[in-house]
């Protein structure tokens, strides 16, 4: 039986991917250093939600075993090039990261890097997480998150949302994520704020949680 095709894309979807393969190389320098200490040292079986472009798998050893899940169909073409160029053992799936087509208990490590921003529902997507983690396992992140209340960027991210939400396909950009990630029920948690050079998006997360 052959697969259901995919969903044709959207507007917000096409926005993305033109913004991800053009402007994505600018916020790299910026985050990684970041990337380089979560990501380069994993091993065993990685899965990855939202990859995108697939510009972390220049980050990770080409020792891993790794799956992407991106439910934006117009950025494969680029995860296959990015999975060639690389020579990693992986393959790429679409799908939801609220609903993971892989068994439970199946992974050493669950990467995401600028996506719990878009997802409908954080909380259902850290239970997949969860889920899907080998007990011991780790979730590693690095996440654009609300500024402070009462800043000026937070204002700004009050104000521009609606728009940015729509050609961002879900970003929210005043999204709380670390109370989320805080209360998901991790055994343990290393969680640091930190900043990049925008003026809306600048303030971000990075961390590593043990199942």
């Amino acid at each position: 039986m052959s697969a259901a095709p995919h969903p044709a894309p959207t507007f917000p979807q096409r926005f993305q991917a033109w913004c991800l393969v053009h402007a994505c190389p600018v916020y790299e320098k910026s985050v990684a250093p970041y990337k380089r200490a979560l990501l380069g040292e994993l091993s065993g079986a990685i899965l990855e939600i939202g990859p995108g472009t697939g510009v972390n798998l220049s980050y990770y050893p080409q020792t891993v075993r790794w799956i992407g899940i991106e439910p934006n169909p117009l950025l494969h073409p680029h995860l296959r090039v990015a999975l060639d160029a690389r020579n990693i053992a992986g393959e790429f799936r679409f799908g939801s990261a609220a609903s993971l087509d892989v068994p439970d208990a199946s992974f050493d490590t669950v990467v995401s890097t600028l996506v719990l921003c878009t997802v409908p529902d954080v909380a259902a997507t850290l239970r997949e997480i969860l889920r899907v983690l080998r007990p011991g396992g780790r979730f590693v992140f690095i996440e654009h998150v609300a500024a402070p209340p009462g800043t000026f960027t937070h204002r700004v991210q009050r104000f521009v949302k609606p728009v940015w939400r729509y050609f961002g396909d879900g970003c929210q950009p005043d999204r709380e994520t670390w109370k989320s990630i805080q209360s998901a029920g991790f055994s343990s948690l290393h969680l640091d704020h930190f900043r990049v050079p925008s003026p809306i998006v600048g303030p971000h997360i990075r961390g590593s949680a043990i199942k």
